[in-house]
């Protein structure tokens, strides 16, 4: 085998096992399900259309009684769920 093919087969294997790591990581962030944590002073639900919950939605809170006007967005994950923190 050459250095090349080496080299190329190190990477390869490189690839498959950060591809594999990252759907691990994925497989336990969603393995937990349920409605996400909102407590008194967050902001969340789920934003749904005809078709039912709403993937990749925009949701944008928005507040001018403040010293500072304050915007914070967030996305729905594929539930159309989503929580704007406090």
């Amino acid at each position: 085998m050459t250095s090349k093919g080496l080299y190329w087969g190190v990477v390869t294997v490189g690839l498959a096992a950060s591809m594999f790591a990252s759907l691990a990581i994925v497989s336990a962030r969603q393995a937990g399900g349920g409605a996400p944590a909102i407590d008194n002073d967050d902001v969340g639900g789920v934003v749904t259309g005809p078709r039912g919950p709403e993937a990749g939605v925009w949701v944008i809170a928005e507040t001018r009684s403040l010293p500072t006007r304050l915007i914070k967005t967030v996305v729905t994950d594929d539930r159309g769920r989503y929580v704007v923190p406090d």
